[in-house]
């Protein structure tokens, strides 16, 4: 991108509850977009099989984490399952949105609040429905590995999801993938444009008016 056109980047984030799609929409979006970013969260939990640092995760241990929390090192974090924490890393995100780099989150309605709380102008937060009840539960039985104890527990959880999504800007029905994910992407598109994101234009503007009209 060229610096004279300099644009600050959005934090783009993603929740719904399990089930619903929002890794699949996630994933494919940072795929198919040059400028964006999926943020890397830290971990207190060991890597999974075919795991890596710094790709999937950023392994650290709890008294690493807890020593980060007192810097006040992290935009949000949480603790999971009561099992571990996770966290995401501020300053690996604030040099990205000064670069012009969007980042990326897939997070619970608990991290988009504490994303949104800590970086209000760059949060652009979307909430994924399900079509139904019904199909939801389909899809988390399609999953691989989930017990029934975990199902049960996600779809309990998921009731208190959705009395959050009258707290995020835009709301998508994924009804069908393709379409839902084109909303996705005209959203993002838009929200780049948006005047405060690219302060270059005010240069631009001006540059126009002293113009001279042959």
């Amino acid at each position: 991108m060229s610096s004279e056109r300099s644009r600050r980047g959005l934090m783009l984030v993603l929740s719904s509850p399990s089930g619903v799609g929002k890794t699949s929409l996630s994933r494919r979006l940072v795929a198919d977009h040059a400028d964006l970013d999926l943020s890397i969260s830290m971990t207190t939990r060991a890597p999974r099989p075919g795991e890596r640092h710094g790709r999937e995760y950023f392994f650290v241990t709890e008294q690493e984490f807890t020593a980060l929390i007192e810097q006040r090192a992290f935009l949000e974090w949480a603790k999971v399952h009561n099992h571990h924490r996770s966290g995401t890393p501020r300053e690996a995100v604030m040099e990205s949105l000064v670069a012009g780099r969007d980042v990326m989150f897939d997070v619970d309605w608990q991290g988009a609040e504490a994303l949104a709380a800590a970086a209000p102008e760059d949060t652009v937060r979307v909430f994924i429905l399900p079509p139904s009840m019904a199909e939801m539960v389909r899809r988390i039985h399609a999953r691989a590995g989930d017990s029934e104890a975990m199902i049960r527990r996600r779809l309990e959880t998921a009731k208190e999801e959705f009395t959050k999504w009258s707290d995020y800007d835009y709301v998508i029905v994924n009804d069908d993938f393709d379409l839902a994910y084109a909303e996705l992407a005209h959203i993002y598109h838009a929200e780049r444009l948006k005047r405060r994101r690219n302060p270059w234009l005010g240069d631009f503007v001006r540059t126009l008016l002293e113009e001279g009209v042959e």
